[in-house]
C-alpha cells in the first residue's frame, strides 16, 4: 500500500515541475496584433486566415485567440484572451472592428431584462387543473 502511494506522490511532484503553454482559437503572433485595421475582407483573410465563427444574420466575422501557460495541476495562468470582431458589408469591405479582453469579463456588464412568462400569470387551479376539460376535436380532411 505504501508503494502506490509513494508512486502516486512522485507522480504529482513530476507533473508539478513542467509548465506547459496551450494556444486556443488563432495564433497571432506581436505583428499581426499590432495592425488590425484592414480595408476588406480578402485582406482580413490572407492576414488572419478563417475565422472561428462567422455571424450571417449581421455578417461579422469573430476571431478568437488565446495563450494560457500551465504551472501546475491547480494553476492555469492565462497570457492573453481576445475576441476580435469585424463586421462586413455588402461590398466585401471592413467597416466596423472591436476587440475585446475576454481575461477582464468582470468588467462586462449583463442585462437585467427578462422575458415575460404566461404560466406565472395562471391561477393555481389553473396550473393543476389546465389539461382537464372537454377536448375539441379536429377537423380531419378526407
Amino acid at each position: 500500500m505504501f508503494k502506490y502511494f509513494f508512486y502516486i506522490c512522485i507522480f504529482f511532484v513530476l507533473a508539478n515541475c513542467s509548465n506547459k503553454i496551450t494556444h486556443s482559437g488563432k495564433i497571432l503572433n506581436q505583428e499581426e496584433l499590432r495592425d488590425i485595421n484592414f480595408i476588406n475582407k480578402e485582406g482580413l483573410i490572407s492576414r488572419l486566415g478563417y475565422p472561428s465563427f462567422i455571424d450571417p444574420i449581421e455578417n461579422k466575422y469573430f476571431y478568437f485567440s488565446e495563450k494560457s501557460e500551465k504551472k501546475s495541476i491547480f494553476k492555469k495562468d492565462i497570457k492573453y484572451s481576445y475576441v476580435f470582431v469585424f463586421k462586413i458589408d455588402e461590398e466585401d469591405l471592413v467597416v466596423e472592428s472591436k476587440v475585446f479582453n475576454t481575461k477582464e469579463i468582470e468588467n462586462i456588464k449583463f442585462s437585467k431584462d427578462k422575458t415575460s412568462n404566461n404560466l406565472i400569470k395562471r391561477g393555481l387551479l389553473e396550473k393543476i387543473f389546465g389539461g382537464v376539460g372537454t377536448q375539441k376535436e379536429l377537423p380531419t380532411t378526407p
